[in-house]
């Protein structure tokens, strides 16, 4: 495929594999197991299987390839392995990496199942010290010469926190550390980690990728000694690689990637601008408004402020719940990235087991909503915010 496509071709053509029939759609290779010809083929293969061979689908599968390759292309890493789901992936980028007596540090604010992974490696005498994302003088403090990993969302989960790339990576580096991150609120599309120096990137692919809300999927992107070296041999014999079927639907997905993000984000921008300063609220958050904390870190890191939205209502759980059971088109849910938009209460939902301490730390208020913007008519979403925040 060529290099010098742009991101739209890439995400429709790259990396295809098309079989002796010549479909023009990817072909669904739906089978978990690969026939040899003879005895000393099967020997060769599992000595070394080339580019275009396959063992197992735990190993690798066709179609599972052509995604890898075309989100590796995309992400500008010299491969990508998937995996069942994100959270596969964090693991899997994380825990092939490590050993007891090891130490990582990481961004406090983040998912609350990454800060779970956290903790079971810690359990497992790993190191881990967490600090505030956002102050680079916290990830300096915290280096330590046992120091393996530094890892973070590129945009915070929920709080909307943007972690400056580069920054870390210089002190990381710096400390012989591996630069991981979570990008998956930036979206491939806005991504532009690796060359901000990030050495590994992680996506769920259930959120924009997909962008349906059909499957769930993760992916690890890096270079090819890492992903077809630790990562791989961990990822294969503990069982979390991606099945064929959702990698078939991750490309078709990928299609219309780079559509679907940028229409998300012009209405989260959209949205944000129309409700700021609404009586309701005590806080309206995104990254592409002026009077973000981060918003100029945000339009040089990504180039735009992305497709989340987090309002913070002034009345807290009572009016967070007031204004999510007043939505007509935004639905309830806990995922995102979907066409459809969607809001999230993630004090009682994805960071529900942090403690009330915890949550304050990385500013989950009771009043917080977390809002991903789908591909709906700006108009109408922020009709129904509008309307919504006045039933509070």
């Amino acid at each position: 495929m060529s290099t010098d496509w742009n991101t739209r071709t890439k995400l429709v053509h790259e990396g295809i594999r098309r079989s002796q029939y010549g479909e023009m759609a990817e072909a669904l290779f739906l089978t978990q197991g690969f026939v040899y010809p003879s005895a000393e083929a099967a020997e060769a293969r599992f000595i070394g299987a080339g580019e275009d061979e396959f063992i197992y689908a735990r190993y690798g599968n066709p179609t599972t390839r052509m995604f890898e390759d075309r989100i590796a292309a995309i992400e500008g890493t010299e491969d990508a392995f998937a995996c069942a789901s994100g959270m596969a992936a964090i693991n899997g980028a994380l825990t092939s990496q490590l050993k007891a007596g090891d130490h990582v540090v990481a961004a406090r604010q983040m998912f609350g199942s990454c800060l779970h992974v956290l903790k079971v490696l810690s359990g497992f005498g790993v190191g881990v010290t967490l600090v505030d994302g956002t102050k680079l003088y916290e990830w300096r403090a915290a280096m330590r010469p046992e120091t393996k990993i530094c890892f973070f969302e590129s945009v915070s989960n929920p709080g909307l926190e943007v972690i400056d790339i580069a920054g870390v990576a210089e002190i990381a580096h710096a400390g012989g550390a591996v630069v991981v991150v979570d990008n998956v609120f930036a979206s491939p599309i806005f991504s532009k980690a690796v060359a901000q120096g990030a050495d590994i990137v992680v996506y769920s692919t259930t959120k924009h990728i997909d962008g349906g809300g059909r499957a769930l999927g993760g992916v690890v992107c890096g270079t090819r000694a890492f992903i077809r070296g630790p990562l791989e041999t961990y990822v294969k014999h503990t069982g979390g690689a991606m099945s064929p079927f959702h990698a078939w639907i991750m490309l078709s997905g990928m299609q219309t990637l780079d559509l679907r993000v940028r229409a998300q984000a012009a209405n989260a921008a959209m949205a944000a601008s129309a409700v700021a300063g609404h009586a309701a609220l005590a806080r309206t958050i995104y990254p592409g408004l002026i009077d973000h904390p981060q918003h100029a870190l945000a339009m040089a890191q990504m180039g735009s402020g992305g497709t989340m939205l987090c309002l913070d209502l002034a009345g807290g759980k009572e009016a967070a719940f007031r204004f999510l059971n007043a939505l007509k088109i935004v639905s309830i849910s806990n995922n995102l990235g979907d066409a459809k938009s969607i809001a999230t209460h993630p004090a009682t939902t994805t960071h529900k087991n942090l403690s009330e301490e915890d949550r304050a730390v990385i500013g989950i208020t009771p009043g917080l909503v977390r809002i991903s913007l789908g591909i709906e008519d700006g108009a109408d979403l922020v009709a129904d915010l509008r309307q919504a925040l006045d039933a509070v």
